[in-house]
């Protein structure tokens, strides 16, 4: 009787494990299913888990002053700026220590777009490789359509070979940068005295400066160390022509440089995958890959607004306030590197707030713009596979994508939402808290940028002996809900590319 219970329990047990992993293998299955077929799902959950991840670590971590902790909101604030590389800041860096700096310099290594882009293009070829050996055990006995089949699974075998090639490519690229970068800005902080001094002034390694720098510059994040960010160094025109590249390298000059790399490598190895990815470069599916004529309309393009940039900043700002104390080189340098940063690193050399209102205006306009701007129209067939463009899409996808609001839509809506929630500060401190601070602070939040106008003690209508300037951003005064808000902005910026076809349906006549 004991061994009938025994043996009855041990199937019932079974069974049930049966019915346990056949439950968690389906529940794998359909979330992998859902997140291939949903790129806006998987991006949308991987910075949110990501930013969680960072409050936990960061949390978790001794904080540098004791007494005075940053609350929990902002350091997951501060987290989902270091992941969606929007460098909206609402605590001091210098807050942090150097093992919290680490934390955030690895989250905006990850959560950089060429990192997030190329995990994308290894997700892509496993899904297409599991497609292929599907594809491969049901070929039909019939010989015409064995042979149309057989033709794609070889399609496929190349596409996905190309595909591996320039998944190493990327990898290749994105270490090289951050590794010469790093490398380049350590040398300059040991030879120059100057500057090494004004960082071990600080408390700050100039390791961790270097390399929170670069990877911050070539994610196009904003964030440095130090709390005056690159104002600090605003008269070393060396190191800002250092960073410079490290910027256009991992945003607006990434596909040309990217195509570049891709040529040296076929002269050099004579590899046919690369002649392949450079002759036919939608096939790989990987949207930063441009054609040639296209890379170079881009190119013209980024010179083309940096250089207008200089030229209205020289001309307001020369004698300002602003540059005041340097000469005609650093200022030049300067205005370039400022002009490099309004698309969209976010790396200030100079106190925002005392710019001229046209410089402000110029620099929310393009900080506005996508990174892939041009004069020409860039037709990139990659954006097909990427889910950017509604060409080949169900119709009643594209009536859907339609009937949304466009991206100015919702930055409107994210504007008056904000108002509502600082109404009251807006109401006692008008001077910081007006409309257009607030629409450049979500203009920047939305561009992933971080320009920042700042907050000023010295504009307060009443003395406050209370009130201490501060070295983070505007948001960083306004109130929970608004920095809540202000975290769905910068996180759907990351994800602006997924609505560039909303509101199409929407005529003004």
């Amino acid at each position: 009787m004991i061994q009938k219970f025994q043996i009855r329990k041990k199937f019932t047990f079974l069974k049930f494990s049966s019915y346990v992993k056949f439950l968690l293998g389906y529940m794998k299955c359909s979330f992998c299913f859902f997140l291939q077929s949903s790129p806006f799902c998987t991006r949308l959950i991987y910075f949110i888990s990501l930013s969680f991840a960072g409050l936990f670590a960061l949390k978790t971590l001794k904080p540098k002053d004791l007494t005075n902790k940053p609350k929990d909101l902002d350091l997951f604030f501060m987290s989902a700026s270091a992941v969606t590389v929007s460098s909206m800041s609402t605590v001091e860096m210098e807050s942090f220590t150097d093992a919290q700096s680490w934390v955030l310099t690895f989250l905006m290594l990850i959560g950089g777009e060429v990192f997030t882009s190329m995990l994308g293009l290894q997700f892509m070829k496993v899904k297409l490789s599991r497609e292929n050996s599907i594809d491969g055990r049901f070929i039909s006995n019939e010989s015409d359509v064995e042979f149309a089949i057989s033709e794609d699974i070889i399609d496929k075998k190349r596409t996905i070979k190309c595909m591996s090639c320039l998944v190493h490519v990327v990898l290749g690229y994105l270490t090289v940068v951050n590794v010469a970068g790093s490398v380049s800005v350590l040398i300059y902080l040991t030879v120059f005295k100057q500057a090494g001094n004004l960082l071990k002034a600080k408390g700050i390694k100039l390791s961790t400066f270097s390399v929170f720098t670069t990877v911050s510059s070539f994610g196009n994040c904003g964030f440095t160390p130090a709390n005056e960010n690159m104002a600090l160094f605003s008269t070393n025109s060396l190191l800002l022509l250092i960073i410079i590249p490290q910027i256009l390298a991992g945003n607006t000059l990434y596909p040309p440089l990217l195509s570049f790399s891709i040529w040296v490598l076929k002269k050099f190895t004579r590899k046919e995958e690369y002649g392949y990815i450079l002759q036919h470069p939608h096939d790989v599916r990987y949207k930063h890959l441009f054609s040639s004529e296209a890379c170079v309309y881009l190119s013209m393009t980024v010179l083309g607004f940096i250089l207008v940039q200089t030229i209205v900043f020289c001309g307001l700002e020369w004698d300002s306030e602003v540059l005041m104390g340097m000469n005609w080189y650093q200022k030049i340098v300067g205005s370039i590197f400022l002009s490099v940063n309004s698309r969209h690193a976010g790396e200030s050399a100079v106190d925002l707030s005392k710019l001229s209102s046209a410089v402000l205006v110029l620099f929310a306009v393009m900080m506005y713009l996508p990174p892939y701007t041009s004069y020409v129209p860039i037709t990139n067939n990659a954006e097909t596979f990427s889910g950017e463009s509604s060409k080949g899409t169900k119709n009643k996808d594209r009536k859907m994508e339609n009937l949304i609001f466009s991206q100015l839509t919702y930055l409107v809506i994210f504007v008056l939402l904000i108002c509502l929630t600082e109404r009251e500060s807006m109401r006692t401190d008008p001077l910081n808290f007006n409309v257009f601070n607030i629409v450049f602070e979500v203009i920047s939040a939305y561009g992933n940028v971080g320009f920042s106008i700042g907050y000023s003690c010295k504009k307060l209508l009443k003395l406050d002996q209370t009130c201490i300037d501060a070295s983070y951003g505007f948001v960083g005064k306004w109130s929970p809900k608004g920095k809540l808000l202000l975290i769905i902005v910068m996180i759907f910026g990351r994800l602006k590319k997924f609505n560039k076809q909303g509101g199409k349906a929407w005529k003004l006549s």
